[in-house]
């Protein structure tokens, strides 16, 4: 299937946004960092192979048809796992070797545009389509 005409219905979007924050407050409260690996893997699966556990498990859930809930740009939110893993990758990372203030900054930029996209705002999605912008004027 063409990349431009897929795309995910807006519950799982939220659910996997959910995950993350959830999984960056606990990893905060406990300082056990391998709880930053639950996102960060299924965001990696998703990246690679189109497959993301989370979302999988939350279509169970769902209670109508996948193609009636509000869908998401496929494109857009590859775009945005891509800058969640990239976060949470860091700041797992930055937590083992005890650099606890680059893990604190990376988890927290990615627990806040996540909160933030819950409560209807991406700014991935900003961050995106502002490169867009720049790359056609630059064409124009």
């Amino acid at each position: 299937m063409n990349d431009t005409l897929r795309s995910i219905p807006r519950p799982l979007v939220k659910t996997n946004q959910t995950v993350i924050v959830i999984s960056v407050l606990l990893t905060w409260a406990t300082g056990q960092a391998w709880i930053l690996l639950i996102p960060f893997i299924a965001g990696l699966l998703g990246l690679f192979f189109g497959y993301n556990p989370i979302m999988e498990i939350a279509k169970h859930f769902l209670r109508k048809e996948l193609k009636s809930y509000i869908p998401e740009d496929w494109e857009q939110q590859q775009f945005n796992q891509k800058i969640a893993v990239t976060c949470l990758g860091i700041g797992y990372v930055s937590f083992l070797m005890n650099w606890t203030v680059i893990g604190y900054v990376f988890t927290g930029m990615v627990v806040i545009a996540a909160f933030i996209a819950i409560l209807g705002f991406c700014i991935g999605c900003f961050i995106l389509f502002q490169w867009k912008q720049y790359k056609y004027r630059r064409t124009a």
